[in-house]
């Protein structure tokens, strides 16, 4: 699977840089085939790529979203897999009612797709936050002028070849207590 998701990530930073057109079902199908020399069972294809949309959320995810709708935020899924995809993960996680848009379509961490999400959102990039578990992720968004919040449950550590976030936290909850933090600091 690490093999698998190296590669999805390779291809869809490629495609990031390019402006690709694909679907992230094309680059998930398309990485599968590649590191398994095109071996793969078409049912295996699409039971591995049908079950991302059943992945279990992390436990603190409602407590986090709630937390910002109950600081009067409203929130936002950016998401590389496509709207129908995430509406159903989130949807399965409990989250689909506490999120006021899904935003998608654009190749992270390419500065459009956080400027696009912004725009489709109608907020200024500088009023908007990322909540993110990924190190490139706050790069992209850092870039495009927004907040940054990363959470250490993925990576562990913060990769020391990216500008550092804004705030970070053990967990997405911490995360968004930090970014609830710089809302309420005058400085």
């Amino acid at each position: 699977m690490a093999r698998w998701s190296d590669h999805l990530l390779r291809d869809a930073f490629a495609l990031a840089l390019v402006g690709g057109d694909r679907t992230f079902e094309d680059v998930a199908r398309g990485s599968l085939r590649d590191i398994t020399g095109h071996q793969i069972a078409p049912a295996a294809e699409d039971a591995i790529v049908e079950g991302l949309s059943r992945l279990a959320p992390r436990r603190e995810a409602v407590h986090a979203v709630t937390a910002a709708r109950e600081a009067g935020l409203r929130v936002a899924a950016l998401t590389m897999a496509g709207e129908d995809a995430a509406r159903e993960l989130l949807s399965g996680a409990g989250l689909l009612d506490l999120v006021d848009g899904v935003c998608s379509g654009r190749w992270r961490p390419a500065g459009e797709a956080y400027l696009a999400a912004a725009r489709e959102m109608e907020v200024e990039p500088h009023r908007m936050g990322l909540v993110t578990a990924h190190g490139w992720d706050v790069a992209g968004a850092g870039r495009a002028g927004l907040v940054t919040g990363w959470s250490a449950h993925l990576e562990g550590r913060f990769p020391a070849v990216f500008p550092e976030p804004d705030v970070r936290g053990r967990d997405l909850g911490e995360v968004v207590e930090a970014l609830l933090g710089l809302r309420a600091d005058p400085a």
